[in-house]
C-alpha cells in the first residue's frame, strides 16, 4: 500500500490516493494495482487496499473476447472508464490510451486524452518512447493531463516485437530499455508500467528513475505490482502464465454456483414459497 490503511474499527475513510501519494512511494513502499472493466468490480475493489486501478485496453481480451488489443477504440475505453469511475473513489484511475491514439498525429493524441479524462480518467497510460511518443507525452503534461509510461512489452506492437517474448535479455536491449525509461521519466511519465521484462531489467530500470515502476512479470524489485483483476481471482484457469497467481479460483465457483441454481430451478425449489414482492 501506499499509506497504511485505516482499521475497520475506525471510521475516517481512506485518503485519495494521488500523484504525490504514488510518488512519495518510491523506494518506501510497494504500490498495488489491478485493471478493473465495470463497475461491478470497481465497487469491490473501492472497498479493499488497491492504490491503482487501470482500465487497460486488455478489455479486448478480457472483456470483448478477442486475442490482441489493437482492435480495442478510444470508445471501448472511455466506455469501462466510465463505468469504473462512477463508483471508485479512493484508488488513482488510469485509462490506457489505446492503438493508434499515440505516435502518429498530435490533433489525434490529444483529442483521444481528453475524451478519457472526460470519461472520469485521472491519467492516460502510454506504451513506447519514441521521439514522437515522448514529444506527445510531454504535451499532455503540460497541458495538465498525467502519463504512465510503458516498456518491455508492449501489446500495441505485438507483431512488430514477433509475439509475446520477455524483454530485456540481451545486454543491448537491457541498455536500451534503461535509456527509453529515462526518456519517458525526462517527458513526464508520473510513473512506469513494466511489462514482461526479465528480474535485472525490473531492477537496472527501478534503479535507474525517480519515479515508480510497476511491473508485470518483470520480478520483485518493481516499486510496485499490477495484475488483471479477473486474472487474479482465477476466473480462467487455463490462462496460467509463469509471472500469474491465481489468488482465488472463482472460474470453480461462479460454476458450482449457476449449476445449483439451474437445479433449484429445474427441481422447483427455487424462488421457494416466498418471493419478494
Amino acid at each position: 500500500m501506499v499509506y497504511n490503511q485505516n482499521p475497520p474499527s475506525q471510521t475516517p475513510p481512506r485518503k485519495k490516493v494521488r500523484l504525490q501519494h504514488l510518488l512519495a512511494a518510491k523506494g518506501q513502499s510497494k504500490i498495488t494495482a489491478v485493471t478493473c472493466y465495470d463497475a461491478t468490480f470497481a465497487r469491490l475493489v473501492e472497498r479493499s487496499p488497491i492504490d491503482v486501478v487501470l482500465v487497460g485496453d486488455s478489455l479486448g481480451h478480457v472483456v470483448q473476447g478477442g486475442n490482441s488489443t489493437i482492435p480495442v477504440s478510444v470508445d471501448d475505453i472511455a466506455y469501462h472508464v466510465r463505468a469504473v469511475a462512477s463508483v471508485l473513489k479512493t484508488p488513482h484511475l488510469v485509462a490506457d490510451m489505446p492503438f493508434g491514439t499515440v505516435g502518429l498525429s498530435n490533433a489525434v493524441c490529444f483529442d483521444a486524452a481528453v475524451r478519457l479524462f472526460q470519461a472520469g480518467a485521472e491519467s492516460v497510460k502510454i506504451e513506447g518512447a519514441s521521439e514522437k511518443v515522448c514529444e506527445q507525452i510531454q504535451k499532455l503534461v503540460e497541458q495538465g493531463m498525467p502519463v504512465m509510461g510503458h516498456l518491455g512489452l508492449t501489446p500495441q506492437s505485438l507483431h512488430a516485437l514477433g509475439g509475446y517474448r520477455i524483454q530485456g535479455k540481451s545486454g543491448d536491449h537491457l541498455d536500451r530499455l534503461v535509456h527509453d525509461a529515462k526518456k519517458l521519466e525526462e517527458a513526464g511519465c508520473f510513473a512506469l508500467v513494466l511489462e514482461l521484462c526479465t528480474a535485472e531489467a525490473g531492477l537496472r530500470v527501478t534503479e535507474a528513475l525517480n519515479i515508480p515502476t510497476i511491473g508485470i512479470g518483470s520480478g520483485n524489485d518493481c516499486d510496485g505490482q499490477i495484475l488483471v483483476l479477473q486474472d487474479m481471482l482465477g476466473m480462467n484457469q487455463d490462462f496460467k502464465p509463469k509471472f500469474l497467481k491465481h489468488f482465488e479460483n472463482l472460474e470453480e465457483k461462479v460454476g458450482s454456483a449457476l449449476k445449483a441454481y439451474v437445479s433449484e430451478v429445474k427441481e422447483g425449489t427455487f424462488p421457494g414459497s416466498e418471493t419478494r414482492s
